[in-house]
């Protein structure tokens, strides 16, 4: 039989790139005439590249759910719940972790399985910081202490711009002629600058793997929330482990809800080994692969299953059972065509707020400016 070969591309940190490998590995033991190659591509890029382009190359895609809309609307992705029986689907929505199975149905179609997890969530040193904030009034007083780090890049902070536009009562997205409405999203904007800039400056150039690692060798104690990276919380993963929990309060009592994150696996439409293809995803996506060999390869599961196991927790000092309920109350961005568009031209009108300042009303008629057109299909 001759050799199928397939062709991958991740992200490249441990969290998204090793599961595939060696989870390739695994498959091609069990499948001696399949080799799955998996290439990676920086955080950065796996934000900012069109998959459209990269579905032309590759066989296997990890991809951002936001991304289904162009794809329910253009020959890239194969509908996956067309190749898969009923009763697999049913486990993936009955285990999705928050929002992160049914991100990746859209028009009908399933186009991805949820494979990884993540939200913005909380983390500590816990040997610098055995009592972290619990309300926002704490929070700030800790940063002007020079205490906390955020991830501050400009798609991190258009992500916490949705979060406080949700903790000040109003869901972003729910109007065609504006992302928030005026009051609601100059106060977001007002909030986040004011955690911002309390805190070191570097949080401008900082995704949550650079926080992390700020947290690790002691530049500061407490991140507020970055998207969760089970990494850190490992033994010997880093100079000093993290400890990871929930979002603190708003002044309403309530907890913060983050921006729902994560990635999926899904498959080329010009992969010319569909069978062999869905194969692989449904073995990576399975709840026995998710709950042992992709979380103990460094992944971070999408099935509940591994979210709830004791291995898994006991392997990520209780990661996974101490955040659960902040990804299960995640927002869920929105997924049209032209989102993505969106996006990639917003979070840099947050950032230039952050870093220069001026009228917040100036730079929130920017962003509802872009995402008038966005809805163009742009």
């Amino acid at each position: 039989m001759s050799t199928i070969r397939l062709r991958g591309i991740a992200w490249n940190h441990t969290r998204g790139f090793v599961p595939m490998v060696a989870t390739a590995q695994r498959f091609h033991e069990m499948h001696p005439h399949v080799e799955i190659v998996w290439e990676k591509r920086s955080l950065q890029a796996f934000a900012d590249q069109p998959i459209q382009r990269l579905a032309e190359d590759f066989d296997l895609l990890v991809i951002d759910h936001p991304f289904v809309g162009y794809a329910a609307n253009h020959p890239v992705l194969v509908a996956l719940d067309e190749h898969l029986d009923a009763s697999y689907l049913a486990d993936q929505a009955r285990h999705s972790v928050g929002a992160s199975e049914p991100s990746y149905w859209y028009e009908g179609h399933l186009w991805a399985l949820a494979i990884d997890a993540a939200t913005p969530v909380s983390a500590w040193r816990a040997d610098l910081l055995p009592n972290p904030p619990h309300t926002w009034q704490e929070l700030l007083t800790l940063a002007h202490q020079k205490k906390v780090a955020v991830p501050a890049i400009p798609i991190d902070s258009l992500m916490n711009v949705y979060m406080l536009c949700n903790a000040l009562g109003e869901e972003p997205f729910q109007r065609s002629h504006e992302m928030i409405s005026q009051s609601i999203g100059i106060a977001a904007l007002q909030h986040l600058a004011e955690l911002v800039h309390a805190c070191h400056p570097d949080c401008l150039t900082r995704n949550p793997i650079a926080t992390y690692e700020a947290l690790a060798r002691g530049d500061a104690a407490y991140c507020p929330f970055a998207y969760g990276y089970s990494n850190y919380a490992r033994v010997h993963y880093a100079s000093q482990r993290l400890t990871f929990g929930n979002l603190v309060r708003w002044h309403d009592g309530k907890r913060l809800r983050s921006t729902l994150g994560g990635t999926g696996l899904a498959i080329s439409q010009r992969c010319e080994h569909r069978d062999i293809a869905v194969a692989y995803a449904r073995y990576v996506a399975s709840p026995e692969c998710q709950s042992n060999l992709y979380v103990t390869s460094g992944g971070q599961p999408g099935h509940r299953s591994a979210w709830t196991s004791a291995d898994a927790n006991t392997l990520t000092n209780n990661f996974f059972r101490d955040t659960l309920t902040t990804l299960d109350e995640a927002y869920l961005r929105p997924r049209y065509d032209g989102y993505l568009h969106f996006q990639d031209e917003a979070g840099p009108v947050v950032h230039e707020y952050l870093r220069q300042g001026g009228n917040p009303a100036t730079y929130l008629e920017r962003i509802n400016e872009l995402y008038r057109y966005s809805q163009q299909g742009h």
